[in-house]
This record gives structure tokens, C-alpha cells and sequence, in this order.
């Protein structure tokens, strides 16, 4: 929970904060939220979030991670072994407290006007889910749309840096699936793999 408060600050030190709070993509509240609860040993919703992210890049080491523009936004990057070399972008935003039992949602999209591409797209985008309903415990929503998908990612009673990892192992398995769509290994083969991940990888 956050209030509205009035303080007396000197103009030498505001612009110092705001000087600050340019180079990390924030706002003035928010860092000076972020230094007084530094000082004072709080664990702010904003320091949950960048534990967790700091959690996910220890596994994901495959990916180019993107400047972080907001404390609630982790995006990384990954290039398929296809013609043009087209990128995916993959990006993690938590809520500040959970929603209806869900933590984040996963933005995964292509920028790509192949309509043979989008096509294929799709159709792994639908596959996917279809083996989460089937094989993986959570349950979780999805939305689809020409080179993208979202997926909710579900409130996991964990601390941050096993969350962090769980969301890591997720993006990665993803990826990596992704890849091997693009590289003609058979639906059957990948539906088979993704079974045995699912049963002993911790995933969200």
C-alpha cells in the first residue's frame, strides 16, 4: 500500500535523485521509496521483483537480456534458426501483489509480416498449451494473437529466488521448444520430451 506524502527537500538533492532516477528508468518516488527502505531494512514490493528477476538471469544465460525499463519488467531475447534470423522477445511483468491467484503474465512475441511464419507460430502457440492443460499440475490462461502469446504465470507460495528459477526454467524449456519447432523435430518426438521435462523439471 502506497500514500501521498509532502516533503521539504533542498533543490540540490532533488536533482541529484533525478539525475538517479533517469539512469535506472524510475521515478523520483520510487527511488527515493527505494532508498528510505534500503536504509530502514524494508522489503519493498519493488525489491521482491528484482530479487526474483536477479534469480532468473543466474539461469538464463542463453538470452540477451534488454535494458529494464520498469522495476516490474524483465525482457530477454532469443534468434530462431530460421530464414532472416527473426527474433523472439520474451517478457516477464509482475504485479506488485497477486491477481486472482496470479503473480505476472509472460509476453512472448515475434515481429515478423511472413505470413507462413505467423502461421506456424500459431500453431506451436496452441500445441504448447495444449500439453500444459495436459501434462503440467497449474492451471493458467492464455491469449493469443497474430506473433504473440501471454500466459498468466501463477502465484507460487515460494520465496523469490526459487520463483526466479522456476520462471527461468520455464522461459528456457519454452525457447528451446520453440527452437526445435523451427528445426523439423516431429510433434510427436517434442510432445514425448516435453512429458518427461514436465514431470522432472520444476516449471511454472
Amino acid at each position: 500500500m502506497k500514500s501521498i506524502y509532502s516533503l521539504v527537500l533542498s533543490d540540490e538533492v532533488v536533482a541529484k535523485i533525478d539525475q538517479e532516477a533517469y539512469r535506472m528508468h524510475t521515478s523520483r518516488s520510487n527511488l527515493i521509496n527505494q532508498i528510505l527502505a534500503e536504509h530502514f531494512s524494508c522489503v519493498t514490493s519493488e525489491m521482491r521483483m528484482q530479487a526474483v528477476f536477479s534469480s532468473m538471469e543466474s539461469l538464463i544465460h542463453q538470452f540477451r537480456i534488454l535494458e529494464q525499463t520498469s522495476a516490474n519488467m524483465l525482457a530477454l531475447q532469443s534468434q530462431l534458426n530460421y530464414k532472416y534470423k527473426p527474433t523472439v522477445q520474451y517478457m516477464v511483468q509482475l504485479y506488485k501483489n497477486p491477481e486472482k491467484n496470479y503473480a505476472g503474465v509472460l509476453h512472448i512475441r515475434l515481429r515478423t509480416q511472413n505470413p507462413l511464419l505467423l502461421a506456424s507460430l500459431e500453431q506451436f502457440f496452441r500445441m504448447w498449451a495444449h500439453w500444459e492443460k495436459e501434462y503440467l499440475p497449474s492451471e493458467t490462461e492464455y491469449r493469443f494473437s497474430p506473433g504473440r502469446m501471454e500466459r498468466l504465470i501463477p502465484y507460487l507460495d515460494v520465496d523469490e529466488e526459487t520463483f526466479g528459477q522456476r520462471i527461468g526454467n520455464y522461459v528456457g524449456q519454452f525457447d528451446k521448444y520453440l527452437k526445435d519447432w523451427f528445426s523439423d523435430v516431429s510433434p510427436e518426438e517434442m510432445e514425448m520430451h516435453f512429458r518427461q521435462d514436465a514431470a522432472e523439471t520444476d516449471l511454472i
